[in-house]
């Protein structure tokens, strides 16, 4: 048996060696481990949706705030003094031009006809009986049995009465005319508006008010205002353009159209106010989406650009240098391309410089990337996709 001494001796010398053991494959695994480091975790891909950089033809217009206005607007007043008997129309009715709208009472009128044609037939005789004088001094003086003053006379009586009798049929006519002003008839095809005077009240010539309002409404007329730097503009689409400028309305608060017209109106002047000028157009409008008095955005068509880069508006990035966009590279990372915007209109971007047809670009998702990542296209990216837009026709 060893002794106690010697015993720990051995314990210590034992443990000595085990820790030596342990530091020596210790280095040894560190070393490995140096040399050959784990591979690097790559990133996962960021999600996206992308969309290609399309060429087509692009509309150029500019846009106004207008006012729906009736394209006639007649407010129909009485030209005579009279009762008024009877009322054609219904409030809100659509007319035809000529169609009875309001009879006023026309007994007075028609007895000052008669008394006209009374007299004109009681001159008439009386001329016929002065030119049958006439003949018999005429064939007296032959005989020596009148003299030339009778003749004279009876001449002047003659060229008196025919007078009288211009006098009457002038006076017929007079009549026929306070007559007619008695049935008042639409003088244009529109719409009515409210009823201004009841049946039964004594109407006057003099009246302010009217009777009725009569609008054309179909068609109808927008008047809005431009700038004063898109006159000449406007000037040289309409010197080129074989057709009259398009003009397309807008509600103020959508983008579904009201109509399409025709530019009928580049006024003559410009305002020096308000530095606009005025413009008008023309809509159809057989289904009366356009109102008289509704407030509307307009766009003039002032041209096209041919075969112009597009890419959806979201797509355009902004940065301190200016904008940009990525471009998914064929290794499915992205790159960040300096753009030039040439314009943004309804949503679509037209590129001057910086694009190619073809390429692809982020169009959601950007807020995760930068140069040299990769992507992939998210999940349901090609049904939820805005769809490209369609070359202008």
């Amino acid at each position: 048996m060893l002794d106690p001494v010697r015993a720990r001796r051995y314990a210590v010398s034992a443990a000595l060696v085990l820790i030596v053991a342990l530091g020596i494959l210790w280095g040894v695994g560190h070393r490995a481990s140096a040399e050959n480091p784990p591979p690097a975790r790559t990133p996962p891909a960021v999600p996206i949706t992308s969309v290609l950089v399309r060429a087509q033809d692009v509309p150029l217009y500019r846009i106004g705030v207008g006012t729906v206005v009736a394209a006639q607007s007649v407010t129909v007043k009485p030209r005579i003094d009279g009762q008024l008997e009877k009322v054609a129309f219904t409030e809100g009715q659509d007319v035809k031009a000529g169609q009875l709208l309001v009879q006023i009472d026309p007994r007075t009128l028609q007895a000052q006809l008669m008394q006209a044609r009374a007299q004109k037939d009681r001159d008439e005789a009386q001329l016929a009986n002065a030119r049958a004088d006439l003949q018999r001094y005429l064939q007296l003086i032959g005989d020596d049995a009148a003299t030339q003053q009778q003749v004279d006379t009876q001449k002047a009586l003659v060229a008196q009465l025919e007078a009288a009798v211009k006098t009457d049929a002038a006076q017929i006519n007079f009549a026929e005319v306070q007559l007619g002003f008695t049935t008042i008839t639409a003088p244009i095809s529109g719409r009515v508006g409210a009823r201004l005077v009841d049946p039964g009240n004594i109407v006057h010539a003099t009246d302010t008010g009217g009777l009725l309002v009569i609008n054309q409404i179909d068609p109808i007329s927008i008047a809005f205002t431009l700038p004063e730097d898109v006159v000449q503009e406007i000037n040289g689409a309409q010197r080129t353009s074989h057709e009259p400028l398009a003009v397309v309305a807008y509600p103020r608060t959508g983008d579904k159209p009201l109509g399409t017209g025709r530019l009928i109106l580049l006024n003559n002047q410009i305002d020096t106010s308000t530095g606009t000028v005025q413009l008008k157009g023309s809509f159809p409008n057989p289904a009366h989406a356009l109102w008289p008095g509704q407030y509307v955005n307009v766009r003039l068509m002032v041209g096209k650009r041919d075969q112009a880069l597009t890419v959806p508006a979201a797509v355009v990035q902004r940065s301190q240098d200016g904008t940009f966009a990525y471009v998914v590279n064929d290794d499915r990372t992205v790159r960040s391309q300096p753009l030039v915007v040439a314009q943004i209109q309804d949503g679509i971007a037209v590129i001057d410089k910086g694009l190619a047809a073809g390429e692809r670009v982020v169009l959601d998702g950007q807020y995760k990337l930068k140069p040299g990542v990769s992507v992939v296209e998210s999940a349901g990216a090609q049904a939820g996709r805005p769809a490209a837009p369609e070359a202008s026709k």
